[in-house]
C-alpha cells in the first residue's frame, strides 16, 4: 500500500513524530506549510480561536500527488481541543475515495470533543476514516 503522510507542526513535536511514522511505515512525507507563519502569540490567540471555528489558514500548495497514493496519514496538532487551521485546508486537497489516518498531537493528547466532527470533515470529501489516534506529546 502506497503511503504519504502530510503533516503540520508549529513547535516541531509533530514533525518528530511524523518523521518516525514515516520510516515505520515506508511512507513518502511532506510538511505543510502555512503562506505565512503565525508567531506563537498569534497561534494560541488568532489560531485558537480559528481551530474552534475549524476555519482554515492559507498554506503554501500540497507538492505531493494524492491520487496515486493508497492511504494518507495526516499529523497536526489540536489547538483548543479542534485540529490547528493548517489541518483544515489540507483536508480540503484530499481526493474522494481514499482511506485517510489522522493523528493529532496535543499537550493533553485528547480531542475527544472533536473526534466526530473532525471524522466527519473527512467523510464529507468522500474518504474513508481508518484510524484516529491522538497523541500526548
Amino acid at each position: 500500500m502506497k503511503t504519504v503522510i502530510l503533516y503540520y507542526s508549529f513547535s516541531g513535536k509533530t514533525r518528530e513524530l511524523a518523521v518516525k511514522k514515516a520510516n515505520e511505515l515506508g511512507a513518502d512525507i511532506e510538511e505543510i506549510t502555512e503562506v505565512k507563519k503565525s508567531s506563537m502569540l498569534k497561534a494560541f490567540t488568532v489560531g485558537a480561536f480559528m481551530a474552534i471555528k475549524r476555519k482554515k489558514a492559507e498554506i503554501q500548495p500540497v507538492k505531493s500527488v494524492l491520487s496515486g497514493y493508497d492511504q494518507i496519514v495526516i499529523m497536526a496538532p489540536v489547538w483548543a481541543n479542534k485540529p490547528a487551521p493548517a489541518f483544515n485546508n489540507i483536508i480540503e486537497h484530499l481526493p474522494s475515495g481514499k482511506k485517510v489516518e489522522l493523528f493529532l498531537t496535543s499537550g493533553s493528547g485528547k480531542t475527544k470533543g472533536s473526534a466526530e466532527g473532525t471524522k466527519a470533515l473527512i467523510a464529507a470529501r468522500g474518504c474513508e476514516v481508518t484510524g484516529y489516534t491522538d497523541i500526548k506529546t
